[in-house]
């Protein structure tokens, strides 16, 4: 190695030419952006899996208003008979229940159903009031404040309030309720 190599050896390299330069300050920005970019889809995935974001009965008042308004009336029809009229009671809570709350109310309506011929027994059921806590597509859970009023030959009316957790699950285009359960 002569004097004039090692010379050149150890002379620091030259500063990157100015265009060099340009092109790192603007893909610096393009770097930012596409990393923003990677941050907010995250966060998107994230939110949209969020059981909150997923529930319409928060955002959607008309479908909620539709499921309030299909489970008033299936808890009406079901549990409202006069002496002579549990057959019809019975059809309905085929055609508006389904799984656990269709096997509870079976048992029920096996226990009332004579004794309520024996006393000339009429239940009516009225919903007080319906609220949605969750709902989805196909999946409802509700909260029902209800009154019932029971009428026996030759006593005054009985008014009873109940509460229930209710679960409906939509099948063909209606909602079928699926538990029930006294609170």
């Amino acid at each position: 190695m002569t004097a004039d190599t090692a010379a050149a050896d150890t002379e620091a390299p030259a500063p990157p030419a100015p265009r060099t330069r340009r092109r790192r300050a603007s893909a610096l920005p393009v770097v930012v952006l596409l990393a923003a970019a990677a941050v907010l889809l995250a966060l998107t995935v994230r939110l949209s899996d969020d059981p909150a974001v997923r529930n319409q009965a928060l955002a959607d008042p008309e479908a909620t208003s539709h499921v309030a308004g299909e489970v008033g009336g299936a808890l009406t029809e079901v549990f409202s008979y006069g002496p002579g009229d549990t057959a019809r009671a019975r059809a309905s809570a085929r055609r508006l229940l389904a799984g656990q709350a269709a096997r509870q109310y079976e048992e029920l309506i096996g226990q009332v159903e004579r004794p309520a011929a024996d006393q000339r027994l009429t239940l009516t059921t009225h919903v007080v009031r319906t609220g949605v806590v969750r709902l989805t597509a196909d999946r409802a859970e509700l909260l029902v404040f209800l009154d019932q009023v029971a009428e026996r030959a030759g006593k005054p009316p009985a008014t009873a309030a109940a509460q229930l957790a209710v679960t409906a699950e939509k099948s063909g285009g209606r909602w079928r309720i699926t538990t029930l359960q006294a609170r």
